[in-house]
C-alpha cells in the first residue's frame, strides 16, 4: 500500500478516536458473523481409524492394465511407461522406487 508522506499526521487524540471506532466496528462484525454449529452433526461426517466398515460396500470400476502401462515390482502400482526407470532382475521399476 502506498504511503502519502505529504499528508498531515494524526495526533494522539485522533489515533485514540480511530482505534475506539475500529474496536466498536470489529465487535459488531464478530457478533454478526457468529453461527450456531451443532457439534454432533459436524462430528458425524468424520470417520475414525479402526471403525467397523464391514456393512459398507464400495463400488469401484477396475480397469485392466493398458498396453502403455506397467506394474512396478517394488511398490506394485500400475504406472505409465513414461515413469519406467529400468529393470531390476528382469522386473520393471518406476522412477520413484529407483
Amino acid at each position: 500500500m502506498a504511503t502519502d508522506y505529504d499528508a498531515p499526521r494524526k495526533t494522539d487524540d485522533d489515533l485514540n478516536e480511530d482505534s475506539i471506532e475500529e474496536l466498536k466496528a470489529r465487535r459488531v462484525d464478530k457478533s454478526s458473523s457468529s453461527v450456531d454449529v451443532d457439534e454432533t452433526e459436524q462430528a458425524e461426517g468424520y470417520e475414525l481409524p479402526g471403525a467397523d466398515l464391514s456393512n459398507e460396500e464400495l463400488s469401484v470400476r477396475v480397469l485392466p492394465r493398458q498396453a502403455d502401462e506397467f506394474t512396478c515390482s517394488r511398490c506394485f502400482l500400475v504406472k505409465h511407461r513414461s515413469q519406467l526407470f529400468g529393470e531390476t532382475a528382469g522386473q520393471p521399476v518406476c522412477r520413484e522406487c529407483a
